[in-house]
């Protein structure tokens, strides 16, 4: 018999709705530098999306082996959010000082620390970082919380994000032993590929942002912190939802978060 979800549960479930439904990072950025993200974006070189997309990739690669795998297994706890950001704020003021050329330093850095803040958030939430399904999970928060949700409403962004993931997730679980990409696997490979695709466009928004020149360092640690308050949003969410599915099931878990979703446009409409 199906349990029924406590209201404490159903509230935090609403909650994490909430937060993985809301405007992408480009929003967020915009308020804060006071112009459109679209006019940034042309402040940029005329091959920086290429570039973005290739350092990207090598950024999660290096992020997967480097941030999960130094950390102790101990689920549970208090996630240290404020110490991940200062580090995440450190390197955004390199990339504000030097712009775009020092993306292919800044990028690395910035997101091994935040992939170490999401594992983090992930312990804190019940999760083994040592299981191969938890570590994938960390790398799919880095494709939560864009812009390309579907536009009839019909199915919640997050989880048409989750759907579109489910297939490589379960190819590259069989392969995951000591690190994630030791193994050079076909199928890690497209797992990455999945994740910089949507990850490259937010990435590119932020890097569209630091290279406007009044920004300058300070703004571009500003940035950086409104960048990983973002994924430690969306990592809330995600593991909120996931802790949530182990109490009660998937199916019954995204039904009623789907019903969230769909009250939740009726009331914006």
């Amino acid at each position: 018999m199906q349990k029924e979800m406590t209201d404490n549960h159903l509230e935090e479930l609403r909650q994490a709705m909430l937060t993985l439904e809301n405007p992408g990072i480009a929003a967020k950025i915009t308020n804060f530098i006071g112009m459109p993200i679209q006019k940034a974006l042309d402040l940029l070189p005329k091959n920086w999306n290429e570039k973005v997309g290739d350092i990207t990739r090598t950024a999660l690669i290096k992020a997967s082996d480097a941030a999960i795998f130094t950390m102790k297994d101990k689920p549970g706890g208090k996630a240290s959010n404020v110490l991940h950001k200062v580090g995440v704020a450190v390197s955004g003021g390199v990339g504000g000082f030097f712009g775009f050329a020092a993306l292919a330093v800044e990028l690395p850095v910035s997101t091994t620390i935040m992939l170490r803040s999401i594992a983090d958030i992930a312990r804190s939430q019940g999760e083994s970082i040592a299981d191969a399904e938890t570590k994938l999970a960390c790398l799919e928060v880095f494709a939560l919380g864009g812009t390309s949700i579907e536009d009839d409403h019909s199915e919640s962004g997050y989880y048409a994000v989750r759907l579109s993931l489910v297939t490589s997730v379960s190819e590259v679980v069989g392969y995951v032993t000591r690190t994630l990409s030791d193994k050079g696997s076909p199928a890690f490979v497209r797992f990455i590929a999945s994740i910089a695709q949507r990850f490259g466009l937010q990435i590119s928004e932020k890097v569209a942002a630091q290279a406007i020149p009044a920004i300058g360092a300070a703004g571009g640690a500003l940035i950086n912190t409104i960048f990983i308050n973002h994924f430690q949003e969306m990592a809330r969410g995600h593991f909120t939802v996931r802790r949530l599915e182990r109490i009660y099931g998937k199916e019954a878990v995204k039904t009623t978060y789907e019903s969230f979703f769909k009250a939740n446009i009726q009331i914006k409409k």
